[in-house]
């Protein structure tokens, strides 16, 4: 038989520069005066001989070398060819495969390729990516991905011996690639190679990929996410119906590869045969070994239970190629670094958490990422992720790159990404990390090195448009969740709605507060007077936002002392009382005053160090009394902080706050209220940020009767001096800070007390107060 096809596309296909290898290869359908015959071609590098077989028939044909001696070429009259398989003969290897290029239906249609290329396509990753597919009754894999510059891509394995030449993909719509690979399954590795016009290879990890081989290793491994059964119904479905706002929400920040290690020699609970845990390699911690996601969900999920906080927010879980960058220089966005397990693992320590009543937040970076040659940087040879112009696609001094937030496809990439997270991992919020960098073109660059908008402006225009989008949808689609800005500046109506022009978080890091309470503990109360302002001033702008108060990571590292080492206190007292004292009140303050709250892990004991990502948390610590009681403090005021509405349900609402004294700087004292919503319970707050007591401290108060000391950080059990006020106290009637009843209080030395009316012993009391007139 002559050939049917031209010497010229033959070579495009051996030198792999074809950007529609079905043009070539795969079955032909060629009709002649109504006789039907099929021309099947296929390019196996490494081939001796081709048979084609055909199964159903029990029937095989042999192909002829064409051009190429790898190049093979048969004719078979039959009026139908379906699932016909090639029989490779490879020296003294026979194999025998389904060829890719018979399976010609394509997973995107033009309306997914629409959606995409206008940036509105907000399920993407079921589409790009590499998914399991059955076709014609064939299992396999379907790959593709966007790289719209690129003359040509293939798909590298183990399957294919890494060959580009083996797998070479077609180009669609809008500069997708794609093919389905029959016979492939779960857990293969794959990457991408592409070239550029010029004829250059980048192999690249999938920026959809579900999962990715253990660092150092990059490819990327093909994963079913639908295969994890959820047992967290009644979690969702009661978040659904609720305002995250109204809630108490107080946040146990963690690093998973540093809260707990194991030994490398501990054995691993790992289901279906799972790969061995990953070993750290850190000279600070010799023999170490990360424990799983299901390790973590067994030893972390019931402690942070026992602490009582309400949520646990996980620096980034996607992939990253470096332990030591904490998570926040990402290369697989879509996929849960596989350091700790698979992504079903992770939906097991999700699962855990939720039906332990703790929700899940994770920290997201959509601002930057990394140069790693396998990741997004320069992905189909030229700048397609990122600006071009490294005046806006450059940070320099992270030495990372910017996304291009004005191009619809990087932009679907993250929004996608967002929803991703909620929709296959079932979290309950994010925290967006470094949201000022994205706000403005000028963010920590010098003059000449930054571009300013099409108005002259320092304002990001397009990465302000992008966070809206991602809020405006997260919350369409997820109602009841969380989305936290990381945002250091005045930028205006950061977690306002985005129908009235905010940018839709629901909620924002509160860095002012922060920078202010920190700056005022590591004064000696002596000197606290002369900044009352530090403690009071928050109020004055706290209902512009919707504000989190958080004690972070980032202030227990890069020599800014531990929380405990920050608190002054005399050196020479072994028990440290007025530095855990100080700790104390720090944290009561933070929990009485408006705004959700994050603490970041090993400040609930006390630890010493800073954060050190290469070893554990000093467990150690809590051998010794004064660290447990601080333990023991933090479960307390969680406790009390989810069972008193006053303390969460307005935290947004000015009707939620009165000062009663903010202006007593010669005592360092301040007291206030905080009302509940939805009744009219209140609890009065008196902190005295001083190492002397005060007897006889009076307060006006807003109703008369008995007052229950719900909470006193100074109490024995925390280590405190036990100074208080007996249980409670009666009012007088003595007009004071403008309310026509006071209490005369105790001030324990550097305490806080929460106190609340106690209806029920004020009414019996004016009952048989009553009964005794009569």
């Amino acid at each position: 038989m002559p050939t049917t096809i031209a010497a010229e596309q033959i070579d495009r296909i051996v030198w792999n520069q074809h950007h529609d290898p079905f043009e070539v290869l795969g079955p032909h359908k060629i009709e002649d005066n109504g006789k039907v015959t099929w021309v099947v071609r296929a390019y196996q590098p490494d081939a001796d001989a081709v048979w084609v077989w055909l199964p159903e028939q029990r029937q095989e044909y042999p192909m002829q070398s064409r051009h190429n001696p790898h190049f093979f070429e048969c004719s078979i009259d039959l009026p139908e060819l379906k699932n016909y398989q090639l029989r490779v003969k490879e020296g003294d290897r026979e194999r025998i495969i389904y060829d890719p290029y018979a399976f010609r239906s394509p997973k995107l249609t033009e309306f997914d390729i629409h959606l995409f290329a206008e940036g509105n396509h907000h399920r993407i990753y079921e589409k790009l990516g590499a998914h399991l597919m059955t076709v014609d009754g064939v299992n396999g894999v379907y790959f593709a991905v966007w790289a719209p510059n690129a003359r040509n891509v293939s798909i590298l394995g183990q399957f294919n011996n890494w060959d580009g030449r083996r797998h070479q993909m077609r180009r669609t719509g809008n500069g997708v690639w794609e093919l389905f690979i029959p016979d492939l399954g779960t857990n293969t590795a794959y990457k991408y190679e592409i070239k550029n016009p010029a004829g250059h290879i980048y192999e690249k990890s999938d920026p959809y990929g579900f999962q990715q081989e253990v660092r150092p290793k990059t490819a990327s491994i093909v994963t079913d996410l639908d295969s994890y059964t959820w047992n967290d119904s009644e979690w969702m479905e009661k978040r659904r119906n609720s305002d995250a706002l109204n809630q108490p929400i107080s946040v146990y920040e963690l690093h998973l590869g540093s809260w707990l290690h194991a030994s490398s020699e501990e054995p691993a609970k790992l289901p279906n045969g799972d790969t061995e845990p990953v070993v750290i390699t850190s000279e600070l911690n010799p023999g170490g070994r990360f424990l799983t996601y299901r390790e973590l969900a067994e030893k972390l999920v019931p402690y942070v239970k026992e602490l009582g906080f309400t949520h646990i927010e996980l620096l980034p879980v996607a992939e990253h190629p470096f332990d030591g960058s904490w998570g926040y220089q990402v290369t697989g966005y879509y996929a849960a670094t596989s350091r700790f397990g698979t992504p079903q693992d992770f939906m097991y320590f999700v699962d855990t958490c939720h039906q332990n009543g703790i929700g899940v937040l994770i920290d997201w970076v959509p601002g930057h990422f990394p140069k790693d040659g396998h990741g997004l940087a320069f992905f189909d040879g030229t700048h397609l992720y990122e600006h071009a112009d490294p005046r806006k696609g450059e940070h320099k001094e992270w030495g990372t790159l910017v996304f291009n937030y004005g191009r619809n496809e990087v932009r679907n990439f993250l929004v996608a990404n967002a929803l991703f997270w909620y929709d296959k991992y079932h979290i309950d919020g994010m925290r967006v990390d470094a949201v000022a960098s994205m706000l403005y073109l000028n963010y920590l660059r010098k003059d000449g090195e930054w571009v300013a908008n099409q108005y002259g402006g320092v304002e990001h225009i397009e990465a302000a448009d992008f966070l809206r989008q991602v809020n405006h949808c997260l919350f369409s689609y997820f109602p009841g969740t969380i989305s936290v800005a990381e945002e250091s500046t005045s930028w205006p109506m950061v977690s306002w709605p985005t129908y009235v022009g905010g940018l839709g978080f629901n909620l924002k890091w509160n860095m002012g507060w922060m920078h202010d309470m920190l700056d005022y503990f590591k004064q000696d109360p002596w000197f606290r007077q002369f900044h009352q302002n530090n403690v009071t001033f928050s109020i004055m702008y706290h209902y512009s936002e919707n504000f989190m108060l958080a004690l972070s990571h980032d202030e227990v590292v890069h020599c800014k002392s531990s929380i405990i080492g920050k608190m002054p206190g005399p050196t020479d007292d072994p028990s440290y009382w007025q530095k855990f004292a100080n700790v104390r009140a720090l944290f009561t303050y933070m929990y009485a005053h408006p705004g959700k709250k994050t603490l970041f892990m090993g400040m609930e004991f006390g630890q010493w160090s800073e954060w050190n990502v290469w070893s554990d948390l000093e467990w150690h610590l809590l051998q010794y009394e004064s660290h447990q009681k601080l333990k023991q403090f933090m479960s307390d005021i969680n406790a009390l902080y989810r069972s008193e509405p006053s303390l969460y349900t307005a935290d947004f609402d000015q009707k939620g706050f009165d000062w009663i004294d903010c202006n007593d700087n010669q005592h360092s004292v301040v007291s206030f209220v905080r009302r509940d919503k939805e009744t009219d319970d209140f609890i009065v707050a008196v902190c005295n940020f001083t190492p002397e007591p005060h007897s006889n401290y009076r307060i006006g108060v807003p109703e008369p009767g008995f007052y229950t000391e719900l909470f006193n950080s100074d109490a024995g059990k925390y280590g405190g001096t036990n100074m208080g006020n007996l249980g409670g106290k009666w009012t007088d009637e003595w007009w004071y800070h403008n309310y026509p009843h006071s209490i005369d209080l105790c001030l324990p030395p550097l305490g806080v007390l929460l106190l609340k009316l106690d209806r029920e012993k004020t009414q019996a009391a004016l009952a048989g107060a009553e009964a005794e007139v009569n």
